[in-house]
């Protein structure tokens, strides 16, 4: 499939393809949803922390600037980077781990898989148009949610191999979007830790990436 190709085909207009994405992602339910669902500290901990919706936006804005720096599609950067988490579980990593092993114990193989989940709540769960399942968003967009940085290598998505070319690394924006969303985690994890006093400011300046890059700044 070509990188703006969708699976169901429809006038185009006066957007380019992937701020259409953007767009429909923005106004879907489950980018919504995000808001009440753990980064790293539970919701009524406070309004201070993080959720995946403001870590998704962070990262949104990380990826449109190195993607502006690289002479990368920034819209598509963007768009990819407010959909990587919108198939997580509440309660953080810790719900996706109790569902993957609920799965396994009922006889899925495969368990729970984020990415996967993602393409599927973009694909199929979403419900917003009566001509299609999902938000029809393009190949592009679909691909860098699914891949991240690397070729998917889950045997239970061969039927898609066809369309994805699943042993392919996806795009640049794709990999610029996931070391983003590193760079965003590692800071706000940080941020929110020091916040909520499980680790001193004092603490962190011990550490000898942290000195060095003081020194820089």
């Amino acid at each position: 499939m070509k990188p703006t190709e969708r699976f169901f085909g429809f006038e185009e207009d006066f957007r380019e393809p992937f701020a259409r994405d953007r767009d429909r992602v923005l106004h879907c339910s489950s980018f919504r949803r995000l808001e009440y669902k753990t980064q790293v500290f539970l919701n009524h901990e406070g309004d201070y922390f993080r959720t995946r919706l403001t870590h998704s936006l962070e990262v949104s804005q990380i990826a449109r600037t190195l993607s502006r720096m690289l002479k990368l599609n920034e819209t598509l950067s963007e768009v990819i980077a407010l959909s990587h988490d919108i198939g997580h579980t509440p309660f953080g990593h810790i719900g996706g781990d109790e569902l993957d092993r609920l799965l396994r114990e009922d006889g899925h193989p495969f368990g729970f898989e984020h990415n996967f989940q993602s393409f599927r709540v973009l694909t199929k769960l979403e419900k917003r148009y009566k001509a299609f399942d999902g938000l029809n968003l393009t190949f592009a967009t679909l691909e860098g949610v699914l891949k991240h940085s690397y070729p998917y290598e889950k045997n239970f998505l061969k039927t898609l191999d066809s369309s994805f070319a699943l042993d392919k690394h996806p795009s640049l924006e794709a990999m610029v979007v996931d070391h983003a969303d590193e760079i965003a985690y590692t800071s706000h994890d940080i941020d929110d830790g020091i916040k909520y006093s499980l680790i001193s400011f004092d603490e962190l300046m011990e550490n000898e990436l942290v000195q060095r890059v003081d020194k820089m700044v």
